[in-house]
């Protein structure tokens, strides 16, 4: 069986608002926090919604000075191992894997040849020694 769609995610530059529409479009509930790092939402700013209301987990974050996008990430065991993949199958990295030591959840992002942005999520880089 091969890796399932994990997480998605919404990002633009007034979350609030954006929770604001997909919770009264959708009726998704969510706990706003932190993101697993910074370079995908401001702090503070980012709220997950469970798989529960919405089929699968997700998030609605950014803020202002973030790209506008919608964006899935894939569940791996390995998020280095499948960034690497990525590339040597000619893909480019883009951001990961975050964040650099610790947290509850590794993550990172590659287009794909074509440029499409995808997403790699799994457990978190062990602090380094």
């Amino acid at each position: 069986m091969g890796q399932h769609v994990a997480h998605f995610e919404i990002i633009g530059t007034d979350p609030a608002k954006l929770r604001g529409y997909y919770g009264e479009l959708f009726g998704w509930e969510f706990q706003t926090g932190d993101a697993a790092t910074g370079t995908v939402s401001q702090p503070g700013k980012y709220g997950f919604v469970d798989g529960s209301s919405a089929g699968i987990n997700g998030g609605v974050g950014g803020g202002e000075g973030y790209e506008h996008r919608v964006l899935f990430y894939i569940g791996v065991p390995d998020v280095e191992a499948a960034l690497r993949k990525a590339e040597e199958l000619g893909g480019k990295r883009v951001m990961g894997p975050e964040p650099k030591s610790g947290g509850a959840l590794g993550v990172g992002q590659f287009t794909d040849p074509e440029g499409h942005l995808i997403g790699v999520a799994g457990p978190p880089l062990q602090p380094e020694q």
